[in-house]
């Protein structure tokens, strides 16, 4: 299915992520409302064409792309939502909205987080908050960085959704000249798999901190697929071939780049940095800090056998001593 009329969408967002989708958009037949939340960063976008506070050196489109920082305004009119913000942040970026505001749209999550406290998906949530049927609701997933999206650098996305027409939808959309698209169905499996690859980049990141070389770490991925692959089967049984693109890729990509928020935030944790001075370090959200916590408690109930996530929720958690963590993971990996 091609794109033969202009579409309306709206970007909800204003990081790295947002950012990188935007100029994927601008390649295609899109019109594209951008919402953001800083009136400096629009202001600016608005008089120079690029975002100042990431991915700066990204000139996007004006003829294409409206900003604007008032959400109604933003999502008037539009047949495609794009979420783009952390997990943590979601329902303040919505304030204001109601179900009425969603009707007979599509709803595309770009989160790789769940929403704290509630332990939701972000599919499930926007659902149970605003009423967009399961039909209208899809994921973007698999390994690109928004950094070599910048760059125009080859990549590759998977758009999940429980209809295969709202699926092919979205993947047209996002599909250009340096970007491919595959539609899929398993939006459960794959949106956890990407909730849950952000944890295994943090444990990644912390024993990278400790001075654990490549031999430790390939072995603690390897361990890492075979524990995502548990807890998805159990909280979500479906055939699903783990070694796609959208699970396997997108854990390799995130837990050995260097542009990995999560794996930085875990390096600086490895080295001795506490939560909070971590997080001012980077300036950015780290999903994995916040999806560890929710994994973690939502496995209460499942009881998967989880040896990377525990050590990691027990170091961010628990205060558990990095080193002392990770000696015991080295005695139950394989």
């Amino acid at each position: 299915m091609k794109v033969t009329q202009p579409v309306r969408l709206t970007m909800v967002g204003g990081g790295s992520w947002a950012t990188a989708l935007v100029k994927i958009l601008s390649e295609n037949n899109v019109s594209v409302k951008w919402w953001l939340r800083k009136t400096t960063d629009a202001e600016h976008l608005k008089k120079f064409g690029h975002n100042p506070s990431y991915l700066s050196d990204v000139q996007i489109n004006t003829r294409k792309v409206k900003v604007c920082t008032k959400i109604r305004e933003a999502v008037r009119d539009s047949d495609y939502i794009i979420l783009a913000v952390p997990a943590a942040f979601i329902g303040d970026a919505l304030t204001g909205l109601k179900p009425e505001h969603f009707k007979e749209k599509y709803v595309v999550s770009a989160i790789k987080g769940m929403i704290p406290g509630a332990n939701q998906l972000v599919t499930d949530w926007v659902s149970e908050q605003y009423g967009v049927p399961t039909k209208r609701m899809s994921v973007i997933a698999g390994p690109c960085h928004a950094e070599e999206v910048a760059l125009e650098k080859q990549s590759y996305l998977t758009i999940a959704s429980q209809d295969p027409d709202c699926a092919e939808r979205v993947a047209d959309l996002l599909r250009c000249r340096f970007v491919q698209t595959t539609p899929v169905d398993d939006i459960y499996g794959i949106e956890y798999s990407a909730v849950m690859k952000n944890i295994i980049a943090l444990a990644c990141g912390i024993t990278r901190g400790l001075g654990y070389g490549d031999n430790f770490q390939a072995v603690l991925v390897s361990n890492a697929m075979q524990e995502i692959k548990r807890f998805v089967d159990a909280i979500y049984p479906k055939h699903r071939d783990l070694s796609g693109s959208a699970y396997l890729g997108d854990l390799l990509v995130t837990a050995y780049s260097p542009f990995s928020r999560n794996r930085t935030f875990g390096t600086l944790i490895g080295r001795g940095y506490t939560i909070q001075s971590a997080q001012a370090e980077m300036n950015m959200i780290a999903e994995g800090y916040y999806a560890v916590k929710s994994i973690y408690e939502i496995n209460r109930k499942f009881g998967v056998d989880m040896p990377i996530t525990n050590a990691v929720y027990n170091i961010l958690y628990e205060r558990a001593a990095p080193t002392g963590e990770m000696n015991g993971l080295k005695q139950v990996l394989q």
